[in-house]
């Protein structure tokens, strides 16, 4: 027979897999993401110019990836059209001052969900446009919350 504790420990661990599933769903659902074929894709359509590799860019503190499935996962929402298809200029900055204190996923959470910094939008709304307002409330994010 299974002892109570044990039984709790496991509907609590299931629970909270549950809800990582349903997280990670979301983020996906919440704006478009790319594999490391498909940037190289759209960086690179005609093949013609040197490859493109996004590994390359998050090793430079560029871009950030995330795991689902079998495959990396790039943002849409960090690569720039007018840049073919680089990453967004301002998500390096966002990125430095998360520092490491946050991987792929905690990033990917932190973009898709709303922000009280930026009026009730997401930052992965407003990087493109206002990347200036996204990387104040990324530093107030790193800066915490205090209490006196």
């Amino acid at each position: 027979m299974t002892e109570p504790n044990s039984m709790q420990s496991a509907v609590v661990r299931e629970r909270d897999a549950s809800m990582l599933r349903a997280a990670r769903r979301a983020v996906f659902e919440a704006s478009d993401w790319l594999t490391a074929e498909q940037v190289a894709g759209l960086a690179c359509p005609d093949a013609s110019g040197p490859p493109v590799r996004p590994d390359c860019w998050i090793a430079e503190g560029q871009i950030f990836s995330v795991r689902y499935g079998q495959h990396d996962y790039f943002p849409a929402y960090g690569l720039d059209p007018e840049r073919q298809y680089r990453p967004v200029a301002a998500l390096a900055d966002v990125l430095r001052v998360f520092d490491s204190t946050k991987d792929g996923w905690h990033l990917a959470y932190w973009f898709a969900s709303v922000n009280s910094y930026l009026g009730g939008k997401r930052p992965l709304d407003l990087l493109a446009t206002e990347p200036g307002r996204v990387i104040v409330a990324a530093q107030e994010e790193a800066r915490g919350v205090w209490h006196g």
